[in-house]
């Protein structure tokens, strides 16, 4: 028997074990950019956040429509009272020749009493409910306009750290290829000066650029991890997910290197920022409507039914007690007369705040023909700065080699070597950069021409 139980405990003791394992299994994903997008517009917190205030928004449209529906209440009263309450009615009212001044105590009401009620109200007509409803609509549109700007900035965050994921492998891939050409440089400079074919500065001047080459490395991995950690949290990823992208930084430079979209252009009244302005107007409109439709009457309608009993005793379940029925059918009408200017007051505070939010408007306006023009601008520079860099890293590279050929024939120095170096070095990485800054920049006009969203997927 002991055995038994020893045996189930071992086997409680695996499933449990098993199940931990399975909770902390850690997920891997393999994505492409566009993959990256799609799944940051349905996953990212920001993303989810947006989604959910626009159903709240819906939730609070349906609550101020609601307001102007049938609303049905009830209630249910019961009433013992412990000491009844006593009166005292002239005794004379009993018996004419009873002392005058003189009193009887009667107890009326019985101990325990029960009612129940149940009411109807409808609104017939309030004028802030009719503006209520038409602001619960521009609330709501403000909300999905909110969801629409928080997509495009999750698509230009994805976009960046995605490129910057691709940016930091690159750079570890050539860091790492340098630092294994200049390995053997040193070595082969080293056999060199062992013969006494070459000065010893020679060897000393390489191995402080091995050095510090050997230093970048190692910090470009360590930004690399960072990076991946940064696209996992622009992706709504767990940052101990284990994540691949599948795209090239250099394939991406090339798809995103589009001269067509320089000559694009929308309407400013289209850009979602400047659509966001124009709901803040129209709310600022709606109020103004709001504090004026308050001087209009309200007129609502209520009828209730209800039943009452009273006992001595509990008896209200009991198929004898009797209930006395009533019911009430009222109409309200609220007429405001005089309220000493304040409607007026505040009337005008509205007016003038959306006096204010036309300003603005205007502001926004041209705000967003500013931002596209400078988006613009820093996409053709991009481009032009991708072109620039393409060559003179081509150039850079043939300056190194000759260099490194003179070196070893003995007809550069060291120091003209270490020159060359870090210069293809820097145009390695101005190279890399200029493609991020392609891939980047055109994410930042998409977004000021508001194109190129992908649609949430709904899961």
């Amino acid at each position: 028997m002991r055995k038994s139980l020893i045996l189930l405990a071992c086997v409680f003791g695996f499933l449990n074990y098993s199940q931990a394992q399975d909770s902390t299994e850690v997920k891997s994903y393999a994505l492409s950019l566009q993959d990256a997008i799609i799944y940051g517009l349905n996953n990212s917190y920001s993303a989810k956040n947006a989604q959910t205030d626009v159903e709240i928004a819906l939730k609070q449209k349906w609550e101020i429509i609601a307001q102007g529906l049938p609303q049905i209440t009830g209630e249910v009263t019961y009433q013992n009272q412990l000491i009844q309450p006593t009166s005292f009615i002239p005794a004379q009212f009993f018996d004419p020749n009873a002392a005058a001044g003189t009193f009887i105590p009667v107890q009326f009401s019985p101990k325990q009493n029960a009612a129940a009620t149940a009411t109807w109200n409808q609104l017939i007509f309030d004028g802030s409910y009719i503006v209520g409803v038409q602001s619960s609509k521009t609330l709501l549109q403000i909300s999905e306009n909110a969801k629409v700007k928080t997509d495009l900035e999750v698509k230009q965050a994805v976009i960046e750290a995605y490129g910057n994921v691709l940016l930091a492998e690159e750079s570890v891939i050539i860091l790492q290829k340098n630092l294994k050409t200049l390995d053997k440089n040193l070595s082969d400079t080293r056999k060199i000066f062992e013969n006494g074919l070459t000065e010893e500065e020679d060897v000393e001047q390489l191995q402080i650029t091995y050095l510090g080459l050997e230093t970048q490395l190692n910090n470009t991995i360590r930004q690399l991890a960072i990076a991946y950690d940064m696209l996992k949290l622009t992706l709504g990823i767990t940052i101990d997910s284990k994540l691949q992208v599948t795209d090239s930084l250099e394939d991406l430079a090339m798809q995103y290197y589009d001269l067509n979209l320089l000559t694009q252009s929308i309407n400013p009244e289209n850009n979602i920022d400047y659509r966001i302005a124009a709901d803040q107007t129209n709310l600022a409109q709606t109020e103004v409507k709001l504090e004026k439709s308050k001087a209009l009457p309200r007129l609502s309608a209520y009828v209730n039914y209800g039943a009452s009993g009273a006992s001595n005793d509990f008896s209200f379940l009991s198929n004898e007690q009797r209930y006395f029925e009533q019911s009430i059918l009222g109409v309200s009408l609220t007429v405001p007369i005089f309220s000493s200017g304040m409607r007026a007051a505040k009337t005008a505070q509205k007016e003038l705040a959306y006096k204010k939010s036309l300003e603005d408007l205007e502001q926004t306006r041209n705000q967003v023909k500013l931002q596209m023009a400078t988006a613009r601008n820093d996409y053709q520079f991009a481009l032009d700065n991708f072109s620039t860099q393409e060559k003179n890293l081509a150039l850079a590279e043939r300056i190194e080699n000759k260099n490194s050929i003179k070196f070893f024939e003995g007809i550069a120095s060291s120091f003209e070597l270490s020159e060359a170096q870090t210069q293809l070095y820097q145009a390695q990485q101005d190279y890399l950069q200029a493609m991020y800054e392609v891939i980047a920049n055109k994410a930042a006009l998409e977004k000021t021409l508001d194109t190129s969203v992908y649609q949430p997927q709904q899961n």
